[in-house]
């Protein structure tokens, strides 16, 4: 059993998609961030950067259980412990993970910026508007251009690169995006929002 402690961003979406698509079990635990439940003791103990998601899984390494935050460890140490989602062979299971840190290094952090921005910020500044939708389509461009000649963001395998970078783009609105301006991103987009494992990670927490 894994305990998933999550909100419904897309950092807490990744897992709660890839629970699902792995099979196994788990119980959600909501942190609800707009009341500051990150701040908790408890969820402090669990995740020191005060952040969601974290995972404890019952049945860790040697069978005794083991906690982990943040979104791309908890990625990689779900497909490790499973076998898939993560390439095996070398090459493959690079590219896979280039594009994982590309998730987390550009994607998540610009996307949110322009998120934050645009529809969050108390006060209107057009310098930070321009300035993060310029850098989040920019990136979409770099995604258009490798999907453009891949299937997947790791070349010929659904991987949790795939996962990771989905939810971002899931609120492309909110960046002031239209995925018909990025064909690629738009055929890959509707391939992974047909999956029913996903719509259902998309779900949690309900």
């Amino acid at each position: 059993m894994i305990d998933l402690y999550t909100w419904g961003t897309p950092n807490g979406r990744k897992i709660s998609i890839a629970l699902e698509e792995l099979a196994l079990e788990y119980r959600v635990h909501t942190v609800d961030i707009t009341r500051d439940e990150q701040f908790a003791p408890d969820f402090l103990a669990i995740s020191p950067n005060n952040k969601i998601p974290a995972i404890i899984d019952q049945d860790g390494p040697g069978g005794a259980p083991v906690a982990l935050f943040e979104s791309g460890a908890i990625l990689i140490y779900l497909a490790e412990k499973t076998g898939r989602l993560l390439p095996a062979d070398p090459r493959g299971r690079l590219e896979a993970l280039q594009w994982l840190m590309m998730q987390m290094g550009s994607v998540g952090p610009m996307l949110g910026q322009a998120h934050h921005f645009r529809r969050f910020a108390p006060e209107q500044i057009p310098y930070a508007i321009e300035r993060y939708t310029n850098e989040t389509r920019r990136i979409y461009g770099v995604l258009d251009r490798r999907l453009a000649g891949h299937e997947w963001l790791a070349g010929g395998a659904y991987s949790i690169a795939d996962i990771a970078t989905f939810p971002w783009i899931s609120r492309h609105e909110w960046q002031g995006v239209e995925l018909d301006d990025f064909p690629a991103v738009r055929r890959w987009y509707d391939a992974i929002a047909a999956r029913p494992a996903v719509a259902r990670g998309m779900e949690v927490p309900r």
